[in-house]
């Protein structure tokens, strides 16, 4: 008998478990369902992201939900529209064998009509954000006087997304007599206010210690000037060629700039953010749990719900506003047992920011250097020869080609084919880390102060924009054709309606009027102007 049955939950919820290979209960799901089972008390618990949270509070309510009943017996809430999918996904599965339990998601960016629909066709358990659920309870659509359980998600979160209005209003019509069970990764004087004021008596159940974050994360940071931010960026990404995970960025323009600069250098990258439509944003979430996508680049809101269990990188290409929020960042990895690793890049004056996140999680960062062009190839080097080593072979495909193959290689020895077989993928990296200086932290002002010499950033306009279907990856694939362009360090890009301007190595100055002003696009001419 595993600890689920010991639990007291019922077969169908038992069976639907080992369908899903939950053989045992996580350290918070093993502490809070005997507490909501057994108790009416209410709960405060305190786990990091990625620790099962969702089956802690969500099959005991499933347990005691009443499927006869036509009323909304519990309501979750959680801060995004992504996570409030995720939970109701996972209330479905665990439901899966008890059909008279109905669950609906309440979100913004989708269809309010077709949400309304599905309210007055029923629901036990609904799962929302804050703005939609106030919004249904003022239309007088959502009725909450017989909910028993009110579930505050990632409470912490919530606060920040700036909810906390239409969280008191939405308590405020909830019963009295309930079950109030709050789960978040961070404490905040708003949660303690919360647990004070709309609270009965709660229980405490501590997985980790508040604001601590995850053993399984190791948490490092590099410091270069603020200019060199992406090329940092793909010095990590490169020099990590398996990674699978989430670059953060803190704002929706800078989430579309990287993510564009990142696809135009042909890295399998996606971004997700506000401005993305959400069917869009759920074919790009399929692709990344497919690996079709090795690279999610997320504002913090878009990154909320992401539950993908084998990340193996979070990267902040900025800090974020708040220590706390960071700690949620690096929860995206090292979960389930997994390891993870959190980089974090970062200028000279925001060193005293990562001391106060220290402090915070009473955890170490390591300060790395930005990996060095030899370290990048050789890491390149041999990840292509390891791929090529574990490759299986189809000879019943292959043998025809065989002859014509020998042939085309005789009089080559092994050492000569290997080399031109790795220089075909290889010389890429070559080429572009070749004649670039390494970041190096040593001697961190006079290195910087050397970079500000060699690489001056220029100021270009061209006469192109939203309106021609211009866009910051037509500028990479126009500039990457030109080979006299290759090394080119890339600034800033802002597309406006009629013109883009950017920046580039001012270095190459010459070469890109040259180039460029043979170009064209869409059967116009490029024309360059130097600001």
């Amino acid at each position: 008998m595993n600890k689920f049955e010991k639990m007291g939950l019922r077969p169908e919820v038992l069976r639907a478990l080992k369908e899903l290979n939950f053989n045992m209960p996580t350290a918070i799901q093993e502490k809070s369902i005997p507490v909501i089972l057994n108790a009416s008390q209410d709960l405060i618990g305190f786990a990091q992201t990625g620790t099962g949270k969702t089956a802690a509070f969500s099959l005991p309510i499933i347990e005691m939900v009443e499927g006869c009943s036509s009323h909304v017996q519990a309501l979750i809430l959680c801060p995004t529209r992504e996570l409030c999918m995720q939970i109701t996904r996972d209330i479905k599965k665990f439901s899966k064998y008890i059909p008279n339990i109905k669950v609906l998601a309440i979100y913004g960016g989708d269809s309010a009509y077709k949400q309304l629909k599905n309210l007055q066709n029923g629901a036990h358990i609904v799962v929302g954000t804050p703005g939609r659920v106030k919004d249904f309870i003022k239309r007088g659509k959502l009725k909450l006087g017989q909910v028993k359980y009110l579930v505050l998600d990632e409470a912490d979160d919530m606060l920040d997304k700036g909810f906390k209005e239409d969280l008191s209003a939405i308590l405020d019509v909830t019963p009295e007599k309930k079950q109030t069970l709050l789960f978040s990764a961070t404490m905040s004087p708003w949660i303690e206010k919360i647990a004070r004021q709309k609270m009965k008596d709660p229980i405490e159940i501590k997985v980790a210690n508040k604001n601590q974050g995850s053993d399984n994360v190791s948490h490092q940071f590099l410091i270069v000037n603020s200019r060199d931010r992406y090329a940092a960026l793909r010095r990590l990404l490169d020099v990590n060629p398996d990674v699978y995970g989430i670059v953060f960025c803190r704002t929706r323009k800078d989430t579309k700039e990287v993510a564009g600069k990142l696809i135009a250098h042909g890295y399998p990258a996606e971004a997700i953010h506000g401005d993305v439509e959400q069917s869009d944003r759920s074919k790009t979430m399929n692709r990344f749990r497919k690996r079709e996508i090795q690279i999610l680049v997320a504002t913090d809101v878009a990154a909320r719900g992401i539950d993908v269990n084998q990340l193996t990188h979070v990267i902040n290409y900025e800090l974020p506003d708040n220590p706390e929020t960071y700690v949620h960042r690096s929860g995206r990895t090292g979960r389930a047992g997994c390891s993870g690793v959190s980089l974090t890049i970062i200028n000279m004056k925001e060193r005293r920011r990562i001391q106060n996140i220290e402090r915070m999680m009473r955890k170490r960062f390591k300060e790395i250097d930005p990996p060095t062009g030899n370290e990048i190839c050789e890491a390149q080097l041999m990840n292509l020869i390891h791929k090529v080593k574990n490759t299986k072979i189809d000879m019943n495909k292959l043998k025809p080609y065989l002859p014509a193959i020998y042939e085309e290689l005789h009089g080559m020895n092994i050492g000569e084919l290997i080399q031109h077989f790795v220089s075909v993928e290889f010389n890429r990296f070559l080429n572009h880390y070749s004649n670039i200086d390494d970041m190096s932290t040593k001697g961190r002002k006079q290195s910087i102060a050397l970079k500000r010499h060699k690489i001056r950033l220029k100021t270009y306009r061209i006469n192109l924009g939203k309106k021609d279907g211009f866009s910051p990856k037509v500028l990479f694939s126009i500039i990457n054709k030109k080979s006299a362009l290759r090394g080119i360090e890339i600034g800033s890009i802002q597309v406006q309606s009629k013109v883009t301007q950017f920046e580039a190595d001012a270095n190459f100055d010459a070469k890109l009027k040259k180039n460029l002003r043979r170009e064209n696009y869409k059967g116009r001419p490029i024309m360059l102007k130097p600001l």
